[in-house]
């Protein structure tokens, strides 16, 4: 098959969920098919990495973009289109003309059998394809953005922040699922956004492909040191993740210290905000980018997912499980992901009953290895990406079937 795929930035280096995931599929898509990449590029790192594509697709057109540093008000005419046009004003940020272009030039002269957009904020790029390659075409959904926003706004503490993401999330409950119905197939995480997607418009027609992990080059890792330390892995940029982080250290965290005296937290990714650094102390450790996660995991007993927003399903407790470390989550951090309660996962959505599970996987280290062990297997059995990989394959043949 002739693959066009177009997502809503170069997906390398792959140190994010959404890039994570569009590597690994597209990866072990290409060794079997022919790909070609169109995206945008935001930084220096991104556009040169279009040289460790071309190792596996066919053809790589990048589109330099400073776009995602704009705000939807530097440009207030076109603002206004927007709204009185009823699109999200934010999908502005991901509009470039060069890439309608390179898209219509493309399939000018490629005769492609589908086409895969990543994201809903992509999804009007649909729009720039040809009417019969339109039809054949696969919409993949990291998360609901009508759906993530709404949890956000909920857990904003700013006023003027938390009522542009009440707005968006409006916005984007009257467009998202009005114009994913264009698409012959959406991909979603997990059944739960499945449902979401299906209630808003149950014409829309859903395939669950979750996200996943490689368990050959994650192994079980042995613990490098006694010390309590805890991890929690993510994009310290993403407004989910900086609540995840200054929730469990302000309202969890002291809690837990009260039974183990020394416990330390390493804040692990990209992009940290002052909100997240401010959180740093002797027993607060915070990264940034690293270039390696496992070392962390290695130096961790437990790792934290605190989500209280947010969508589609954690990469990071993928990741934990098939490195053998057992999970403490909230029911929204563990949301997609058939991890049970109390056999794979420990699960808890106060800071008591989070501090409560996270002292007890510290200082049981019977329980913490019995959770990782039957979480590991869970992972291998239904969370490899080359068995993911195979089930989106089946999914482009049937589009391209008809």
């Amino acid at each position: 098959m002739k693959i066009l795929v177009i997502p809503e930035e170069m997906p390398y280096p792959a140190i994010a969920g959404t890039p994570l995931r569009t590597y690994n599929v597209l990866y072990r898509v290409a060794q079997q098919h022919d790909v070609w990449l169109v995206t945008f590029a935001a930084t220096t790192e991104q556009a040169e990495s279009a040289a460790h594509f071309k190792e596996f697709c066919r053809e790589v057109i990048v589109i330099h973009t400073e776009t995602s540093e704009q705000g939807v008000f530097s440009q207030p005419v076109k603002l206004l289109q927007y709204l009185l046009s009823g699109r999200p004003p934010d999908l502005r940020l991901y509009e470039s003309e060069e890439l309608i272009a390179a898209i219509r030039s493309l399939t000018a002269r490629v005769d492609f059998d589908v086409a895969e957009i990543v994201q809903s904020y992509m999804a009007f790029y649909l729009d720039t394809l040809p009417p019969a390659l339109q039809r054949r075409t696969i919409l993949t959904l990291h998360d609901i953005v009508f759906a993530k926003y709404d949890r956000i706004y909920r857990v904003e503490p700013k006023p003027g922040r938390k009522m542009r993401q009440w707005l968006h999330s409006r916005m984007m409950r009257r467009w998202e699922p009005r114009y994913l119905e264009r698409f012959a197939r959406c991909l979603v995480m997990s059944s739960v956004d499945g449902d979401v997607l299906l209630s808003a418009n149950p014409r829309i027609r859903v395939d669950v492909v979750p996200n996943g992990v490689d368990t050959a080059k994650y192994n079980l890792l042995p613990y490098a040191e006694e010390a309590p330390n805890l991890l929690y892995v993510g994009n310290m940029g993403y407004r989910p993740n900086i609540d995840a982080v200054v929730f469990f250290c302000n309202e969890v965290l002291p809690l837990v210290r009260r039974e183990v005296p020394g416990v330390k937290l390493w804040i692990v990714g990209i992009n940290p905000t002052p909100e997240v650094y401010a959180l740093a102390g002797d027993d607060v450790h915070v990264t940034g980018r690293v270039e390696d996660v496992q070392p962390y995991y290695a130096m961790s007993k437990v790792c934290v997912v605190p989500l209280r927003a947010g969508g589609g399903t954690r990469l990071k407790i993928l990741e934990s499980m098939a490195l053998g470390r057992a999970v403490v989550s909230t029911s929204v951090g563990a949301e997609g992901i058939d991890a049970v309660d109390g056999e794979h996962i420990l699960i808890g959505d106060t800071a008591e009953a989070l501090a409560a599970h996270t002292v007890r996987l510290l200082t049981d280290a019977g329980l913490r290895e019995a959770l990782a062990r039957r979480a590991r297997e869970l992972v291998v059995s239904k969370y490899d990406w080359q068995a993911i990989a195979a089930r989106q394959l089946e999914i482009y043949e049937q589009v391209v079937q008809g």
